[in-house]
């Protein structure tokens, strides 16, 4: 239940630290994004926090519900909006904070199946937005008692987002690095292992390609594994002769 006592300013600095460390982590996505929940929900002393991102995969982008600390999983899964839709898509939209006093009053919030189930009363919802005041996503907090959001808690929401919003991405861009790494390095020894077996098997190039690809699917393994067992063989051949 929210604590109708303002939160210290402490509290609100050695939250946004915590996020702070959080963008130079290690952390994938999926921790990433519960560890945002948690810090939110206890900095803002909210009974529950969710967080949405804009999936610009979709056509056209919708904006779906990636975690919440006090939610059981199956309310997670696969919940989407148009960018347009409920209070979410208000909050992407006007680019702008959105406090609700009473959920159940309001037209704009569609989910008060939910909220009547959880006991929910009063909202707030903030953009994740960066520094080029794109919006990334919506972290919205929701307390079971009627509650006023002083300024300092908005304002301390907002930066804790924006915060958020650049952990965010920069995970995005490191899981995206990864896998590009990873694809460069998997063609490298894709292409070594067709050069050893058009040497040792006289193949032609498109040969040894359809060779790795049929050991790939009889072995259910990937090129890259099949590869690296070409090479190794070959390695472990030379050594021999030596």
């Amino acid at each position: 239940m929210k604590d109708n006592r303002e939160q210290s300013p402490d509290n609100y600095i050695k939250t946004l630290m915590d996020i702070s460390r959080a963008i130079t982590s290690d952390l994938f996505h999926e921790d990433l994004l519960k560890l945002i929940v948690l810090l939110t929900a206890k900095m803002i002393g909210a009974d529950i926090c969710s967080l949405w991102l804009i999936d610009e995969n979709e056509t056209p982008p919708k904006i779906r519900l990636k975690a919440t600390q006090a939610i059981e999983p199956a309310y997670v899964k696969d919940r989407s909006l148009n960018l347009d839709e409920g209070v979410v898509g208000h909050v992407v939209t006007t680019k702008k904070p959105l406090i609700i006093k009473n959920v159940m009053r309001s037209k704009r919030f569609k989910e008060k199946e939910m909220a009547r189930k959880l006991g929910l009363v009063s909202m707030m919802g903030v953009p994740l937005q960066l520094q080029d005041e794109k919006i990334v996503g919506v972290i919205n907090c929701f307390t079971s008692v009627p509650y006023d959001f002083t300024e300092t808690e908005i304002n301390a929401l907002t930066t804790v987002a924006n915060q958020a919003a650049v952990a965010i991405l920069n995970t995005e861009l490191m899981v995206k690095t990864k896998v590009i790494q990873e694809e460069l390095e998997s063609r490298k020894l894709i292409e070594k292992a067709k050069e050893i077996l058009m040497a040792n098997r006289q193949l032609k190039g498109d040969e040894a390609y359809r060779w790795i690809q049929k050991r790939s699917m009889d072995s259910r393994k990937t090129m890259r594994q099949v590869s690296e067992a070409v090479i190794l063989s070959n390695e472990i051949f030379q050594e021999s002769r030596e």
